[in-house]
Protein backbone atom coordinates (compact mmCIF):
# COMPACT_ATOMS: atom_id res chain seq x y z
CA UNK A 1 0.00 0.00 0.00
CA UNK A 2 0.81 3.69 -0.70
CA UNK A 3 0.54 6.98 1.53
CA UNK A 4 -0.30 9.83 1.22
CA UNK A 5 2.69 11.20 1.54
CA UNK A 6 3.69 8.79 -0.84
CA UNK A 7 1.51 9.62 -3.79
CA UNK A 8 1.77 13.18 -2.97
CA UNK A 9 5.17 12.91 -3.73
CA UNK A 10 4.75 9.98 -7.03
CA UNK A 11 2.36 12.91 -8.49
CA UNK A 12 5.65 15.43 -9.00
CA UNK A 13 8.12 12.82 -10.65
CA UNK A 14 8.36 12.09 -14.21
CA UNK A 15 7.25 8.93 -14.85
CA UNK A 16 7.66 5.81 -15.20
CA UNK A 17 10.04 4.77 -12.31
CA UNK A 18 10.87 1.93 -10.16
CA UNK A 19 10.10 2.99 -6.74
CA UNK A 20 11.76 0.55 -4.18
CA UNK A 21 10.28 0.13 -0.29
CA UNK A 22 13.78 -0.41 1.17
CA UNK A 23 11.97 -1.07 4.23
CA UNK A 24 9.85 -4.18 2.91
CA UNK A 25 13.34 -5.17 1.24
CA UNK A 26 15.48 -4.64 4.76
CA UNK A 27 12.40 -6.63 6.78
CA UNK A 28 12.65 -9.54 3.76
CA UNK A 29 16.42 -10.16 4.31
CA UNK A 30 16.61 -9.99 7.96
CA UNK A 31 13.89 -12.64 7.75
CA UNK A 32 15.92 -14.70 5.41
CA UNK A 33 18.83 -14.08 7.54
CA UNK A 34 17.41 -15.76 10.36
CA UNK A 35 15.85 -18.75 8.69
CA UNK A 36 19.29 -19.71 7.11
CA UNK A 37 21.02 -18.68 10.60
CA UNK A 38 19.08 -21.19 12.71
CA UNK A 39 20.26 -24.00 10.12
CA UNK A 40 23.95 -22.49 9.54
CA UNK A 41 23.27 -22.47 5.82
CA UNK A 42 24.77 -20.11 3.21
CA UNK A 43 22.85 -18.14 1.15
CA UNK A 44 23.95 -16.76 -2.17
CA UNK A 45 21.96 -13.56 -3.58
CA UNK A 46 20.91 -14.28 -7.39
CA UNK A 47 22.20 -11.04 -8.83
CA UNK A 48 20.33 -11.52 -12.57
CA UNK A 49 17.46 -10.74 -10.18
CA UNK A 50 18.01 -6.81 -9.71
CA UNK A 51 21.57 -5.82 -9.59
CA UNK A 52 20.83 -1.89 -8.77
CA UNK A 53 23.90 -0.68 -6.64
CA UNK A 54 20.95 0.48 -3.73
CA UNK A 55 19.69 -2.88 -3.88
CA UNK A 56 22.83 -4.55 -3.62
CA UNK A 57 24.09 -2.60 -0.69
CA UNK A 58 21.48 -3.82 1.76
CA UNK A 59 22.10 -7.36 0.71
CA UNK A 60 26.06 -7.45 1.11
CA UNK A 61 25.36 -5.48 4.39
CA UNK A 62 23.40 -8.60 5.74
CA UNK A 63 26.47 -10.79 4.81
CA UNK A 64 25.11 -12.77 2.15
CA UNK A 65 27.41 -14.37 -0.72
CA UNK A 66 26.55 -13.54 -4.65
CA UNK A 67 25.33 -15.93 -7.16
CA UNK A 68 26.39 -14.48 -10.67
CA UNK A 69 25.72 -15.92 -14.26
CA UNK A 70 27.81 -13.20 -16.10
CA UNK A 71 31.77 -11.87 -15.72
CA UNK A 72 30.08 -8.22 -15.39
CA UNK A 73 27.67 -9.70 -12.33
CA UNK A 74 31.31 -11.20 -10.82
CA UNK A 75 32.55 -7.43 -11.40
CA UNK A 76 29.66 -5.97 -9.56
CA UNK A 77 29.11 -7.76 -6.56
CA UNK A 78 33.22 -7.42 -6.04
CA UNK A 79 32.88 -3.48 -6.66
CA UNK A 80 29.46 -3.69 -4.09
CA UNK A 81 31.94 -5.16 -1.60
CA UNK A 82 30.75 -8.77 -1.63
CA UNK A 83 33.35 -10.84 -0.12
CA UNK A 84 35.51 -12.61 -2.86
CA UNK A 85 35.36 -16.04 -1.07
CA UNK A 86 31.22 -15.85 -1.01
CA UNK A 87 30.93 -15.10 -5.03
CA UNK A 88 29.99 -18.26 -7.10
CA UNK A 89 30.09 -17.65 -10.73
CA UNK A 90 27.55 -20.40 -12.51
CA UNK A 91 26.33 -19.79 -16.40
CA UNK A 92 26.18 -22.46 -18.69
CA UNK A 93 28.28 -19.98 -21.27
CA UNK A 94 31.33 -18.68 -19.65
CA UNK A 95 33.31 -16.91 -22.08
CA UNK A 96 37.44 -17.47 -21.41
CA UNK A 97 37.43 -13.71 -20.54
CA UNK A 98 34.77 -14.40 -17.84
CA UNK A 99 36.40 -17.17 -16.71
CA UNK A 100 39.99 -16.01 -17.05
CA UNK A 101 38.76 -12.80 -15.06
CA UNK A 102 36.88 -14.88 -12.00
CA UNK A 103 40.32 -16.43 -11.69
CA UNK A 104 42.34 -13.26 -10.85
CA UNK A 105 39.63 -12.51 -8.52
CA UNK A 106 39.95 -15.66 -6.75
CA UNK A 107 36.17 -16.42 -6.20
CA UNK A 108 34.86 -19.16 -4.11
CA UNK A 109 33.77 -21.83 -6.64
CA UNK A 110 32.63 -21.96 -10.38
CA UNK A 111 29.61 -24.07 -10.74
CA UNK A 112 30.44 -25.83 -13.91
CA UNK A 113 27.81 -26.84 -16.48
CA UNK A 114 29.44 -29.24 -19.15
CA UNK A 115 32.45 -31.78 -18.97
CA UNK A 116 33.95 -29.77 -21.84
CA UNK A 117 33.22 -26.74 -19.62
CA UNK A 118 35.46 -28.52 -17.06
CA UNK A 119 38.59 -28.89 -19.54
CA UNK A 120 38.95 -25.21 -19.91
CA UNK A 121 39.18 -24.05 -16.34
CA UNK A 122 41.54 -26.06 -15.96
CA UNK A 123 43.25 -25.05 -18.99
CA UNK A 124 43.07 -21.37 -18.20
CA UNK A 125 44.13 -21.58 -14.48
CA UNK A 126 46.88 -23.91 -15.37
CA UNK A 127 48.23 -20.87 -17.25
CA UNK A 128 47.54 -18.78 -14.20
CA UNK A 129 49.00 -21.38 -12.05
CA UNK A 130 46.05 -21.24 -10.17
CA UNK A 131 43.53 -23.51 -8.13
CA UNK A 132 40.33 -22.92 -9.36
CA UNK A 133 37.44 -24.41 -7.08
CA UNK A 134 34.33 -26.04 -8.53
CA UNK A 135 31.25 -27.51 -8.46
CA UNK A 136 29.44 -29.67 -10.89
CA UNK A 137 26.25 -28.40 -11.78
CA UNK A 138 23.47 -31.26 -11.98
CA UNK A 139 20.80 -31.47 -13.69
CA UNK A 140 18.56 -33.90 -11.66
CA UNK A 141 14.94 -34.04 -13.98
CA UNK A 142 12.99 -32.83 -11.06
CA UNK A 143 10.08 -30.90 -12.41
CA UNK A 144 9.61 -27.73 -10.51
CA UNK A 145 5.95 -27.32 -11.89
CA UNK A 146 6.12 -23.76 -12.86
CA UNK A 147 5.88 -22.27 -16.16
CA UNK A 148 7.87 -23.85 -18.79
CA UNK A 149 9.91 -20.62 -19.67
CA UNK A 150 11.43 -20.64 -16.47
CA UNK A 151 12.24 -24.31 -15.71
CA UNK A 152 15.46 -25.52 -15.46
CA UNK A 153 16.59 -28.72 -13.99
CA UNK A 154 14.67 -31.20 -16.63
CA UNK A 155 16.64 -33.62 -19.38
CA UNK A 156 14.99 -31.26 -22.04
CA UNK A 157 16.70 -28.31 -20.68
CA UNK A 158 20.20 -26.95 -21.43
CA UNK A 159 21.28 -26.58 -17.63
CA UNK A 160 23.73 -28.31 -16.31
CA UNK A 161 25.51 -31.67 -16.45
CA UNK A 162 22.87 -34.69 -17.41
CA UNK A 163 23.09 -37.87 -14.71
CA UNK A 164 24.55 -40.47 -17.61
CA UNK A 165 27.76 -37.45 -18.07
CA UNK A 166 28.55 -37.41 -14.23
CA UNK A 167 31.29 -40.65 -14.95
CA UNK A 168 32.49 -38.23 -17.63
CA UNK A 169 32.87 -35.49 -15.03
CA UNK A 170 34.65 -37.69 -12.52
CA UNK A 171 37.41 -38.74 -14.91
CA UNK A 172 38.22 -35.03 -16.45
CA UNK A 173 38.06 -34.17 -12.79
CA UNK A 174 40.93 -37.36 -12.07
CA UNK A 175 43.19 -35.73 -14.40
CA UNK A 176 42.88 -32.33 -14.06
CA UNK A 177 45.49 -30.79 -11.40
CA UNK A 178 44.03 -27.25 -11.71
CA UNK A 179 40.57 -28.47 -10.65
CA UNK A 180 39.85 -28.55 -6.59
CA UNK A 181 36.29 -30.16 -6.56
CA UNK A 182 34.27 -29.08 -3.78
CA UNK A 183 30.74 -30.01 -4.07
CA UNK A 184 27.23 -30.25 -6.39
CA UNK A 185 25.16 -27.35 -7.68
CA UNK A 186 21.46 -27.81 -8.67
CA UNK A 187 18.89 -25.39 -9.61
CA UNK A 188 15.45 -26.39 -11.13
CA UNK A 189 13.49 -23.42 -11.92
CA UNK A 190 12.34 -20.04 -10.86
CA UNK A 191 8.62 -18.79 -9.23
CA UNK A 192 8.52 -22.48 -6.86
CA UNK A 193 5.60 -21.81 -4.45
CA UNK A 194 5.24 -25.98 -4.43
CA UNK A 195 7.26 -26.92 -1.36
CA UNK A 196 6.94 -30.27 -2.19
CA UNK A 197 8.67 -30.04 -5.02
CA UNK A 198 11.73 -29.42 -2.80
CA UNK A 199 11.35 -32.42 -0.70
CA UNK A 200 11.81 -34.02 -4.64
CA UNK A 201 14.99 -32.00 -5.29
CA UNK A 202 16.53 -33.36 -1.31
CA UNK A 203 16.19 -37.23 -2.33
CA UNK A 204 17.99 -36.12 -5.79
CA UNK A 205 20.72 -34.14 -4.25
CA UNK A 206 21.65 -36.79 -1.88
CA UNK A 207 21.71 -39.56 -4.45
CA UNK A 208 24.19 -37.51 -6.56
CA UNK A 209 26.22 -36.79 -3.29
CA UNK A 210 26.52 -40.25 -2.75
CA UNK A 211 27.67 -41.05 -6.16
CA UNK A 212 30.31 -38.62 -5.80
CA UNK A 213 31.64 -39.93 -2.32
CA UNK A 214 31.20 -43.58 -3.76
CA UNK A 215 33.38 -42.34 -6.38
CA UNK A 216 36.36 -41.27 -3.98
CA UNK A 217 35.12 -37.39 -4.41
CA UNK A 218 34.91 -35.43 -1.01
CA UNK A 219 31.71 -33.45 -1.30
CA UNK A 220 31.77 -30.12 1.16
CA UNK A 221 29.48 -27.89 -0.58
CA UNK A 222 25.58 -29.07 -1.44
CA UNK A 223 24.78 -26.00 -3.12
CA UNK A 224 20.62 -26.56 -4.00
CA UNK A 225 20.34 -23.34 -5.46
CA UNK A 226 17.07 -21.24 -5.28
CA UNK A 227 13.72 -20.70 -7.36
CA UNK A 228 11.68 -19.94 -4.09
CA UNK A 229 8.75 -17.58 -5.77
CA UNK A 230 6.39 -15.04 -4.13
CA UNK A 231 2.59 -13.76 -4.21
CA UNK A 232 2.02 -11.62 -6.59
CA UNK A 233 -1.57 -11.55 -5.56
CA UNK A 234 -0.96 -10.13 -2.34
CA UNK A 235 1.85 -7.71 -2.77
CA UNK A 236 1.53 -5.65 0.13
CA UNK A 237 3.95 -6.96 3.00
CA UNK A 238 3.99 -10.05 2.00
CA UNK A 239 7.58 -11.83 3.18
CA UNK A 240 7.69 -15.53 1.71
CA UNK A 241 7.79 -18.46 4.21
CA UNK A 242 11.64 -18.80 4.65
CA UNK A 243 11.33 -20.42 7.88
CA UNK A 244 9.41 -23.80 6.15
CA UNK A 245 11.28 -23.10 2.88
CA UNK A 246 14.74 -23.59 5.27
CA UNK A 247 12.88 -26.37 7.40
CA UNK A 248 12.58 -28.66 4.32
CA UNK A 249 15.88 -28.69 3.20
CA UNK A 250 16.91 -29.54 7.39
CA UNK A 251 14.66 -32.11 7.66
CA UNK A 252 15.28 -34.09 4.13
CA UNK A 253 18.94 -33.67 3.24
CA UNK A 254 21.51 -36.19 4.65
CA UNK A 255 23.88 -33.43 5.55
CA UNK A 256 27.40 -35.08 6.92
CA UNK A 257 29.48 -32.87 9.73
CA UNK A 258 32.38 -31.35 6.81
CA UNK A 259 29.83 -30.30 4.81
CA UNK A 260 27.87 -26.90 3.88
CA UNK A 261 24.38 -26.16 2.38
CA UNK A 262 24.29 -23.12 0.01
CA UNK A 263 21.32 -21.35 -1.36
CA UNK A 264 21.06 -18.95 -4.46
CA UNK A 265 18.01 -16.60 -3.62
CA UNK A 266 16.92 -13.86 -6.01
CA UNK A 267 13.42 -13.05 -6.34
CA UNK A 268 12.15 -14.39 -2.98
CA UNK A 269 14.36 -11.88 -1.32
CA UNK A 270 13.65 -8.69 -3.29
CA UNK A 271 10.36 -9.30 -5.14
CA UNK A 272 8.09 -7.27 -3.49
CA UNK A 273 10.19 -4.49 -3.01
CA UNK A 274 9.84 -2.53 -5.99
CA UNK A 275 6.28 -1.47 -8.21
CA UNK A 276 6.68 0.07 -11.37
CA UNK A 277 4.61 3.56 -10.94
CA UNK A 278 3.18 4.93 -14.73
CA UNK A 279 0.75 7.87 -15.82
CA UNK A 280 -1.72 7.40 -17.65
CA UNK A 281 -1.42 8.81 -21.06
CA UNK A 282 -4.97 7.48 -22.75
CA UNK A 283 -7.66 6.18 -22.16
CA UNK A 284 -10.02 4.38 -25.05
CA UNK A 285 -13.21 3.77 -24.61
CA UNK A 286 -14.68 1.31 -27.12
CA UNK A 287 -17.75 -1.06 -27.58
CA UNK A 288 -15.81 -4.12 -26.97
CA UNK A 289 -12.94 -3.19 -25.15
CA UNK A 290 -11.53 -0.35 -22.84
CA UNK A 291 -7.53 0.57 -23.03
CA UNK A 292 -5.53 2.88 -20.60
CA UNK A 293 -2.49 3.36 -22.11
CA UNK A 294 0.22 3.88 -20.04
CA UNK A 295 3.94 5.58 -20.32
CA UNK A 296 5.55 2.54 -19.24
CA UNK A 297 5.62 -0.30 -21.59
CA UNK A 298 7.56 -3.79 -22.01
CA UNK A 299 10.64 -1.64 -22.23
CA UNK A 300 10.89 -1.28 -19.04
CA UNK A 301 8.49 -4.39 -17.86
CA UNK A 302 9.38 -7.24 -19.89
CA UNK A 303 7.70 -10.23 -18.20
CA UNK A 304 4.23 -10.10 -19.15
CA UNK A 305 5.01 -9.75 -22.39
CA UNK A 306 7.93 -12.56 -22.27
CA UNK A 307 5.58 -15.17 -19.71
CA UNK A 308 2.10 -14.09 -19.91
CA UNK A 309 3.16 -12.86 -15.97
CA UNK A 310 1.07 -11.50 -13.39
CA UNK A 311 1.61 -8.41 -11.73
CA UNK A 312 -0.94 -6.84 -9.23
CA UNK A 313 -2.06 -3.10 -10.96
CA UNK A 314 -3.80 -0.38 -9.12
CA UNK A 315 -4.81 2.90 -9.77
CA UNK A 316 -2.61 4.92 -6.68
CA UNK A 317 -4.35 8.28 -7.66
CA UNK A 318 -7.90 6.95 -6.57
CA UNK A 319 -6.69 5.12 -2.97
CA UNK A 320 -9.50 2.85 -1.73
CA UNK A 321 -9.89 0.95 1.85
CA UNK A 322 -11.36 -2.27 -0.38
CA UNK A 323 -10.41 -3.65 -3.33
CA UNK A 324 -11.43 -2.21 -6.82
CA UNK A 325 -13.98 -4.88 -7.56
CA UNK A 326 -15.96 -3.57 -4.67
CA UNK A 327 -15.92 0.21 -5.66
CA UNK A 328 -19.31 1.73 -7.09
CA UNK A 329 -17.70 2.80 -10.50
CA UNK A 330 -15.14 -0.52 -11.62
CA UNK A 331 -14.09 -0.51 -15.08
CA UNK A 332 -12.45 -3.45 -17.03
CA UNK A 333 -9.40 -2.38 -18.62
CA UNK A 334 -6.83 -3.75 -21.07
CA UNK A 335 -3.91 -1.75 -19.27
CA UNK A 336 -1.23 -1.74 -21.94
CA UNK A 337 2.09 0.32 -22.88
CA UNK A 338 3.31 2.52 -25.92
CA UNK A 339 5.39 0.00 -27.60
CA UNK A 340 4.87 -0.54 -30.99
CA UNK A 341 4.21 -4.42 -30.42
CA UNK A 342 0.60 -6.01 -29.51
CA UNK A 343 2.46 -8.11 -26.96
CA UNK A 344 2.81 -4.35 -24.72
CA UNK A 345 -0.16 -4.82 -22.69
CA UNK A 346 0.64 -5.75 -18.84
CA UNK A 347 -3.03 -7.27 -17.87
CA UNK A 348 -5.86 -7.87 -19.73
CA UNK A 349 -9.53 -7.05 -17.94
CA UNK A 350 -8.18 -5.70 -15.52
CA UNK A 351 -10.77 -4.31 -12.92
CA UNK A 352 -10.11 -0.80 -11.47
CA UNK A 353 -12.01 2.40 -10.69
CA UNK A 354 -12.92 4.81 -13.70
CA UNK A 355 -9.61 5.42 -14.44
CA UNK A 356 -8.70 9.28 -16.37
CA UNK A 357 -5.45 10.43 -18.44
CA UNK A 358 -2.83 11.29 -15.50
CA UNK A 359 -3.90 9.21 -13.17
CA UNK A 360 -0.81 7.31 -11.28
CA UNK A 361 -0.90 3.31 -11.56
CA UNK A 362 1.77 1.20 -9.70
CA UNK A 363 2.62 -2.16 -11.23
CA UNK A 364 3.34 -4.17 -8.29
CA UNK A 365 5.91 -7.11 -7.55
CA UNK A 366 8.46 -5.79 -9.89
CA UNK A 367 11.86 -6.44 -7.51
CA UNK A 368 12.50 -9.20 -9.13
CA UNK A 369 13.43 -9.60 -13.46
CA UNK A 370 12.02 -5.94 -13.35
CA UNK A 371 14.31 -3.27 -14.04
CA UNK A 372 17.23 -5.42 -14.73
CA UNK A 373 15.62 -7.08 -17.86
CA UNK A 374 14.52 -2.88 -18.99
CA UNK A 375 16.07 -2.16 -23.06
CA UNK A 376 15.87 0.51 -25.14
CA UNK A 377 13.61 -0.90 -27.70
CA UNK A 378 11.91 2.14 -29.81
CA UNK A 379 14.80 4.22 -28.48
CA UNK A 380 13.02 4.51 -25.08
CA UNK A 381 14.56 6.47 -21.94
CA UNK A 382 16.46 4.68 -19.31
CA UNK A 383 14.13 4.04 -16.51
CA UNK A 384 14.52 5.80 -13.30
CA UNK A 385 14.56 4.53 -9.79
CA UNK A 386 13.36 6.62 -6.49
CA UNK A 387 13.49 4.81 -2.93
CA UNK A 388 12.15 5.07 0.17
CA UNK A 389 14.47 7.38 1.21
CA UNK A 390 14.03 9.97 -0.91
CA UNK A 391 10.70 10.75 0.51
Amino acid sequence: MFSDKDRAHFSKLETPFYYYDLNLLKSTLEACHKAASAYKFHVHYAMKANFNPIVLKEIEKIGFGADCVSGNEVKKAIEIGFAKNKVVFAGVGKSDKEINDALDNDIFCFNVESVQELSVINELAEKKQKIAKVAIRINPNVDAHTHANITTGLDENKFGVNSWDMPACADVLNISANLEFIGVHFHIGSQITNMEVYKNLCIRVNEFATWFEDHGFKVTVLNVGGGLGIDYHKPDQQIPDFETYFKIFADFLEVKPYQEVHFELGRALVGQSASLISRVLYVKNGKKKNFIILDAGMTELMRPALYQAYHQIENISKPLSVDSSQTSNPVKYDVVGPICESTDCFGKEVQLPETFRNDLIAIRSTGAYGEVMASHYNLRETVQVVSSEDI
